[in-house]
Formats: C-alpha cells, structure tokens, sequence
C-alpha cells in the first residue's frame, strides 16, 4: 500500500481535491438555486443536465483523448470546470445552469476517464487492487470533505462558489507535474445492450434503476433539504452521512456477497431500502433520525452499485468484460439522467417527502425484479463466483473494466491455488510408504 500511495501520491491527491471541488458545487447549486427562486423541477433539470453531459463525456472523450493525448485533456477540460465553477451566481437563471451543468458534467466525466487510465497504467499486477481500493477511498474522503466546506461561507454570496474552482485547478498541479508518462489509451466497443441483456438481465435492468436512485441521491438531496427547511449545516451533515453509510457498508456488503446467492442480497438490501425510504417519506423525523436514514440511504445504495457489478461479471467471459463495461455504464447513464427530473416531479406533486419516495419506488421495483429473476435461472456456486469489487458509482468504464478484469484475475488464480491443493492432497493420498 506504502508503494502505491509513493507512486500515484500525485493523481491521488489530485482525484480528492476534484472529489471536493465536485462535491461543493453539487450540493451549493441546490441550496443557492432555492435562493434564487428556481422551482423544483427548475432544479431537477438543472441536476439532470450534469448526469447528460457526464454520459456524453464518457461515450466521447476516449476518442479526444486519442486525437489530443492525456496531458492536454487534462488540462483543457480541468480550465473549462474551473472557468464554469465561477460563473454560476454570474449567471443566475436556470436554464443558464442546465447549460453550464452538461459542460461540467462532460468534462469531469473525461478528467475521470483520464486520471482513472493513469491510475490503472501505474499499477501492476500486484498492486491493482490496492490501487483500485486507495482510490475508492479517497473519492469518499474528498466528497466527505466537500459537504463540511458548504459551512465556510455564505450560499448567497460568491465565496463557496470561488473556493471549488480554487481546488479544481489546484487538483491539476501535481498531476501535470507528474514524471509519470501518460499510457496509451484503448477503448472496445460496448456489448449490443441485446447481448448484455441477454448475458444478465437483472445486471442491467439493476444499472438501470441503480442510476435513478444515486443521481436522486446526490443531485436533489440539497434541494430536499432546502425544501424541507433545514439549515445549510444540516444539509451538509445529511448529505455527508449518506457518503458515509456507503463508505462503512461496502466491506459487509461485499463480505456477505461472497458468501451467498447475490441475487438473495440484491433483494434484501432493496427490500430492507424500500421498506425504510418509504416509511420516511410519510414520517415527520427529528433530525437526528434522518442522520440515521441518511447512513441507511447511502449504506444500502453504494455497495449496491458494487454488488450488481458483481453478478453481472459472475456471466461474463473474460473477453466480453471490456465490452460490457462500456455498456453498463451507458444504462447507468440513462437512469441517472432521468432521477434528478422524476424526483423534482415527484417532490412537486407531494412535497418534499417526493424524494424518498421515488427513491423506495426504484428499489421496490428493484426487488421484485430480482425476486422472479431467482425463479428463472439457477443460482450460480458460491466458489465459481468472482470477488466483490468496491467502486464508486461515478466510476468512468475504464475503471468499471479494470475492476472486472481484476475480480476476474483473483478468481482464475484462486481457482488455480485449490486446483493444486487438491492435486497435492490425492497425490499425498496415492503415494506408497517406502520400504
């Protein structure tokens, strides 16, 4: 772990001040859109555009940074987030913000692919894992950070909008001063969705829904709590328990999954998250209570994304698992499109308990479909499923693929490690005393 962290110290560094940056302005836009009068569906478009132009960077920066290289993607795409971070309270209209929204989220989904790339070009065979992990965690830490930011200034004002685009730029300086040399991009064309559907339909109809609740979650959060009246510390706190939940939930999920039928803990996480979100949505709660549905939200939505990545690898040939990333991803990116502007729909029709609804109707809908999925295909042997992998649901596909090709590598050299413990166990039960 020491050897990573030497040796990708600067791309880390960088990632968390992104994660930060990101995380500000994600949360701040709600709250100061509230401020400015936009409506709640006003919002959700706005929160909505992100996830369009995230999806659309993920199907076109591969191709720019091809054309152009790493360096001069990195360092367009970082000006372009740090330029826009900026001009949100210059240009206070709503349909201003949807605009700058689908140019940030295009651009942080392209300084993902890239850093992601470098990241997974640093590593060898001994250490992807921890690198894969140490990023994990530094992700949650910088966007941890970011709700405790939204403290240090006033929402009406500039300074919380400054104060992001500072750490943007700032997260580009060790990166770009890296010795590291870029490695050469690759990218496959996604799987057919009809092939991928065919390969794991509850992998993909669960992308699908999986990416509905996390943009609900993370894009409209700011905006529930603005609607629900709660002061900007509570916002942030609440917020801040969601990443937590899902920080301290991803190592028993993914123990658990190991263990048991995944489909069985598909259907309890989201049974158990329907159950509780729906409750709440009808429930007045002490702040206090919320802080714990906040960790149960995030704590059962997080390792979720994780665990349906999981299963669906379980399916998936070892050449098909660079094509299927592209294509899980895109589902992702639909659903995500779609959550911010259901959920403001919903939040308008019945308030703000709207937000937890439409969160418990995804997973409901997610449970029964893994349930009468149990009743149309055996469950796969626990020992010839592949390992949990934990990965953030705002991973680019090329993390998602070095995540499944890694699962996939540990579980060949498992399979291998037993295959010769057992050869040595018969040879050992063969082998005659000496005279």
């Amino acid at each position: 772990m020491i050897r990573v962290m030497a040796t990708s110290w600067p791309l880390l560094t960088g990632v968390m001040l992104l994660m930060v940056g990101n995380g500000v302005q994600g949360s701040l836009l709600g709250i100061r859109g509230a401020l400015e009068g936009f409506s709640t569906f006003q919002l959700s478009v706005v929160m909505s555009a992100y996830f369009l132009g995230f999806l659309g960077g993920s199907r076109m920066a591969p191709d720019l940074i091809r054309r152009v290289g790493h360096v001069r993607v990195f360092a367009a795409l970082g000006s372009l987030i740090s330029a826009v971070l900026v001009l949100y309270p210059v240009l206070p209209q709503w349909q201003s913000w949807a605009i700058m929204r689908v140019l940030v989220g295009f651009c942080f989904s392209g300084v993902y692919v890239t850093a992601e790339s470098w990241l997974n070009n640093a590593a060898t065979n001994e250490t992807r894992g921890q690198s894969l992990s140490l990023y994990m965690i530094v992700q949650m830490i910088g966007i941890v950070a970011s709700q405790a930011l939204l403290n240090v200034g006033d929402p009406s004002g500039f300074t919380l909008f400054v104060i992001p685009s500072v750490l943007v730029s700032l997260a580009f300086t060790p990166i770009l001063l890296s010795i590291a040399p870029a490695p050469v991009f690759e990218t496959t064309q996604p799987l057919s969705f009809r092939k991928l559907y065919q390969v794991s339909p509850l992998g993909c109809v669960g992308m699908f829904l999986t990416g509905g609740v996390f943009s609900a979650m993370f894009g409209m959060a700011s905006v529930w709590g603005t609607q629900a009246g709660l002061s900007v510390r509570d916002i942030s706190i609440f917020i801040g328990a969601m990443y937590v939940g899902g920080m301290l939930m991803q190592y028993p999920v993914g123990r658990m999954s190991d263990r048991i039928d995944r489909r069985k803990l598909i259907l309890g996480l989201t049974a158990v998250g329907a159950a509780a979100m729906a409750a709440t949505a009808f429930a007045t709660l002490p702040f206090l209570l919320m802080i714990g549905v906040a960790l149960a939200l995030g704590g059962i939505a997080n390792p979720l994304y994780s665990l349906i990545l999981a299963y669906t690898n379980d399916f998936l040939e070892a050449d098909d698992m660079a094509a299927a990333s592209g294509g899980l991803i895109f589902i992702n990116g639909l659903g995500a499109i779609l959550g911010p502007m259901i959920t403001g729909w919903m939040m308008g029709m019945v308030g703000p308990g709207g937000f937890f609804l439409y969160i418990a109707v995804l997973m409901a809908a997610l449970a029964a479909y893994a349930a009468w999925r149990m009743t149309q295909r055996a469950a796969t042997p626990t020992e010839e499923t592949g390992a949990f992998a934990t990965i953030a649901p705002t991973a680019s596909a090329y993390a998602v693929e070095a995540v499944m090709e890694y699962v996939q590598e540990e579980a060949e050299a498992e399979a291998e490690a037993r295959a010769e413990e057992e050869a040595r166990e018969e040879a050992a039960v063969h082998e005659t005393p000496a005279a």
